[in-house]
Order: C-alpha cells, then sequence, then structure tokens
C-alpha cells in the first residue's frame, strides 16, 4: 500500500501524511499522543472517512478485502451467531461450521452463540468484534485500540490468533493501541505520530528501545510497555 499526499483537515487540526509506503503482509504498529492523528489516518486508509486530498493505491485490495476494529463495538442487532458470520453472508461465503465454532470458541461465546449480541458485556462485544473481523481472512486489518477492553488474558489469546494466521496466510495489519506491550509483541515496524504527521518510522526494536527521534524519546517516557488492566 502507498499513501501520497493525503491531507484531511477538521477545524484547527490538520492530517499530512505526504509519502508513506507499507508492503504487504507485515503488522504495523501506529503510537502516538491522544489527538496527533493515529484513528483519523485509520480511517481514511479503511475508506471510512474521505480525505480532502491525496490517493492510497490499496496494491489491489478492493473495499472487501479491509476491515477494521474499533474500541467502541459496533453489532447488528442480532444474535451472535450471526454476528460472526455477517461479513462471510455479505461476501458470498458459505458459513463453515468447524471454522465458526472454532472462532466462537477462542472468543468464549460458544455457549452464549444464540444471545443478543449488543446484550453481552464491553469485554465480550470486543471478542466478538475481533473474531468477526478475522473469519473471512480479510487482506488488510486495522486495529484501533481493540485490545482496551480486553483482560491480560484474553488479549494474549487474540495476540497469539493474528500471529497464528499471519503464519500461515500472511495479511497487512495496522494496529493502533497506547499499551506498547501489544505493539511490541504483535508488530515488526512502527509509524510514530505527533500533530498530523508521521514524525518518524522504523522497526519496532529500534523504534522502542533505541529512539532517535526527541518528540519519540519524550513520548516514550510517558508510555508504558507494562501489561495494563482492565475491568
Amino acid at each position: 500500500m502507498k499513501i501520497s499526499n493525503l491531507h484531511k483537515s477538521y477545524g484547527k487540526f490538520s492530517l499530512q501524511v505526504e509519502d508513506l509506503s507499507l508492503p504487504a503482509g507485515e503488522i504495523y504498529g501506529i503510537i502516538g499522543p491522544n489527538g496527533c492523528g493515529k484513528t483519523t489516518l485509520m480511517k481514511a486508509i479503511a475508506g471510512l472517512l474521505e480525505p480532502d486530498s491525496g490517493h492510497i493505491d490499496y496494491n489491489g485490495l478492493t473495499p472487501r478485502d479491509i476491515t477494521m476494529v474499533f474500541r467502541k463495538q459496533y453489532l447488528i442487532h442480532d444474535t451472535v451467531l450471526h454476528n460472526l458470520v455477517y461479513p462471510l453472508k455479505i461476501r458470498g461465503i458459505k458459513p463453515d461450521e468447524e471454522l465458526v465454532k472454532r472462532y466462537l470458541d477462542i472468543a468464549g461465546l460458544w455457549e452464549s452463540r444464540e444471545e443478543y449480541a449488543p446484550g453481552l458485556s464491553s469485554g465480550q462485544q470486543q471478542k466478538l468484534t475481533l473474531v468477526r473481523a478475522l473469519i473471512f481472512s480479510p487482506g488488510l486489518v486495522l486495529i484501533d485500540e481493540a485490545f482496551s477492553n480486553l483482560d491480560m488474558e484474553s488479549a494474549a489469546t487474540f495476540e497469539q490468533l493474528i500471529l497464528e494466521k499471519q503464519r500461515s496466510s500472511p495479511a497487512t495489519y495496522i494496529i493502533c493501541a497506547h499499551q506498547l506491550s501489544h505493539i511490541q509483541r504483535l508488530c515488526g515496524y512502527i509509524l510514530f505520530m505527533h500533530s498530523g504527521r508521521i514524525e518518524t518510522q522504523g522497526p519496532a526494536s529500534q523504534m522502542l528501545t533505541q529512539p532517535e527521534n526527541s518528540k519519540l524519546k519524550s513520548y516514550l517516557q510517558y508510555a508504558s510497555l507494562k501489561e495494563g488492566v482492565t475491568d
């Protein structure tokens, strides 16, 4: 994927990405302080936000190959099972019963499959949105703070699922997370954003442990690589 001269303004805020290339089949992390433009960039890449100008070359991917998961869950008013298979059905893919059960088991929702999805707890809803995003094996997955509502064990389960899928059928992932431990374990390459721009980028190991950019150094002083605990 290649982004050229991408601009989007909201009041006083302006996102500007002049030239960005992300080779396919890798897991990328986007980090940066609140309000730096991470979600705006991800929404533009996902096709959920129209930029004021610029171009995104998806290297052959279509909107049907792209999915995005948010911290706030978006579920259809139906059962857990119907929510999970919805992306398959709209793409004309017949749900495989074994695969459906495996994904519901991963989310701990097999016994709740006939329950009303919006009535689940926040953590359960987040697990459902994650397995729903992954079940059709998209080519581009954007995850925006979607681990925030998960306990450590559940987050580790989904990290492992992503890594397993990546080994068997590589896709492109772009992950935004304030908890840098997720970024550290999953991402091979990191983009650091500041004030609507990509301030610096590089291999994750270098960016997190040997940062050269002064703004990144300052950010890492306050960001945590330690595990977070959610309710």
